[in-house]
This record gives structure tokens, C-alpha cells and sequence, in this order.
């Protein structure tokens, strides 16, 4: 990036001595490159919490509404999964649950690459969407609602011992997205933390051990998670100041009637361009609140 630097600098100074067109052209175009490569460094600078660098699972869940909410998950499911390929991150379905009529009832996926974490942690919270249903036959506004959970994928040894009175562990039978090739035997995994109500689900793997060890593992990684918010909230009464990552609360509004807008209800971040969003350009979003970090 030094090199480049002085190249521009160098090619800055000729400008100032010859009017050509195509120069001027080359300058503008490295200087946008070296305000985006300052920028993305930058940004690494605020990706400095325990498990910024880690990989991470995201879970998406319906809220209520049935079939409208069902659909707003999915929609939701496509967005994250176009966010990750436009930044290299390789996607892995863990347990993905078909809507019964439309949509899907959950999904949870790993984000396998550096910062997946550290980039997604604040995704996490209610997601409200306003428009005119299409499963409506008269075409009212619809508001419903989806919730994003996202946790850091640990993989070192977590110090956490689950004593086995504790979980409730039910085997189904897998159910591949889109016909994938899963096993249709009854390898899927359920396990619930009846302390704690938590629910992992992996469906994944071939064989119901396989599942089963990768489920205690999400699961393991949920319950750090939850200690890691439970001791913040502490500390945070103790300063006298309020936390704001509670998983209920709604971050993000998406309108796309009667007019367009994503607004980040955190940073009052929005846009008008619906549509990008949803195609997965949520960088405006994701560094406002990093930012806001600070």
C-alpha cells in the first residue's frame, strides 16, 4: 500500500504539469482504490473483541405471522448467503427447516472465514419488514418479523460442563434445502438446554453421532455466548449504563411499502435501495455499527 501511495503521489505531481485526460483518469481511479483499502483497514482496527477473527453460526427465526414471517426468514436466509459470497466466506447448512407453506421455519448455517464474526455479531436482534403481501388476495400491507442470532464458532476446548439431566435430546429425520443430498434416515439431531431453553439443531452430517457431536459443539458455543452477555449486563448495572444487545430488540427496519427504505434503527443508518440490500450489500450497515463501537 506504500508503494501505491508513492506511485499516486509521483503521478499527482506529473499531473500538475501535463493536462492529459488519461492521467488524471489513472489518479482518480487509484485514489478510490486507496480510499477503500484505508478504509477496510480501518475497520480491522475496530474488529478487536475475543472472537472477532473467529468464524460464526447464524440462526434465523420466524416471528409470528405464519407463513408472511416465514417467508420474510427466507428472504432474510438469501440476503446473508449473497453477503457471504460477495466477501469470499464459504456457507455450510447445519439444520434447515422448510415452512409449511412457503419460506422456511428456521435455518442455521456456519460462516467459515476470518471476521465472519467480528463483521455479523451485530446482525443480531429482530428484523421488521413492511410491504404488500403476496400472500394476501387483497394485497394489504403486511408488517412481520424474523429474528438473527449469530455466535462465535470457538474452536478451541470450551471450559463448559452440561450435566446430561439437563438436555433433551429428540433424532428426526433430515429434511435437505431444495432437495440437497442429505440422509434421509433419522440422523437429524434436536438438542434443548432445559436450564436455559436454548435449542441446537444439525442435520448436517451423515450419521446421527456426527450430528450429535456437532450439535453439543453450537450448543457449547451458545452457552459462552449467553455468560459472556450475562457478566456484560452485570458490569454494565454496576457503571450504571444500559446494554443494548439484548436479542429482542428490533434493529433493522425494511419498507418496501408504500415507500422503499432500510433504516438501521442503532446508527439511523438507511438507504432507499431495497433491492440492494436484499441482494446481500449490507457493508453500509455493518460499519456504521462498528463504528459506533468507538
Amino acid at each position: 500500500m506504500k508503494k501505491d501511495l508513492e506511485e499516486n503521489i509521483e503521478l499527482l505531481e506529473l499531473l500538475e504539469t501535463e493536462n492529459d485526460q488519461g492521467l488524471y483518469n489513472e489518479v482518480e481511479k487509484t485514489t478510490s482504490s486507496l480510499s477503500k483499502r484505508t478504509n477496510e483497514l480501518n475497520l480491522l482496527l475496530l474488529l478487536n473483541g475475543p472472537y472477532d477473527k473467529n468464524s460464526c453460526i447464524l440462526d434465523i427465526h420466524p416471528g409470528a405471522g405464519g407463513t408472511e414471517s416465514c417467508d420474510w426468514a427466507s428472504m432474510l436466509y438469501r440476503m446473508y448467503t449473497r453477503w457471504c459470497e460477495k466477501k469470499g466466506y464459504k456457507v455450510t447448512i447445519l439444520d434447515y427447516q422448510d415452512g409449511d407453506e412457503a419460506g422456511i421455519k428456521s435455518v442455521s448455517i456456519m460462516v467459515k472465514g476470518l471476521y465472519a464474526y467480528g463483521y455479523l455479531k451485530n446482525e443480531k436482534g429482530v428484523h421488521r419488514l413492511v410491504r404488500l403481501s403476496p400472500f394476501d388476495s387483497n394485497n394489504r400491507r403486511h408488517t412481520s418479523f424474523a429474528s438473527v442470532e449469530v455466535t462465535p464458532d470457538i474452536d478451541k476446548d470450551i471450559n463448559i460442563e452440561i450435566d446430561d439431566k439437563d438436555l433433551k435430546i429428540d433424532v428426526y429425520r433430515s429434511t435437505g434445502a431444495g432437495g440437497q443430498g442429505v440422509n434421509t434416515t433419522d440422523s437429524a439431531v434436536r438438542i434443548t438446554h432445559l436450564p436455559t431453553k436454548i435449542v441446537v439443531t444439525c442435520q448436517n452430517e451423515r450419521s446421527q453421532i456426527q450430528n450429535k457431536e456437532q450439535a453439543m459443539k453450537v450448543l457449547k458455543n451458545k452457552l459462552l455466548l449467553k455468560k459472556m452477555e450475562e457478566q456484560e449486563k452485570e458490569l454494565n448495572k454496576i457503571k450504571g449504563t444500559q446494554s443494548n444487545i439484548e436479542f429482542g430488540s428490533q434493529i433493522r427496519s425494511y419498507v418496501m411499502h408504500p415507500y422503499s427504505m432500510v433504516k438501521d434503527h442503532r446508527t439511523d443508518e438507511e438507504t432507499s435501495n431495497v433491492d440492494k440490500v436484499m441482494d446481500g450489500d449490507l457493508d453500509i450497515f455493518i460499519e456504521s455499527n462498528l463504528k459506533r463501537e468507538l
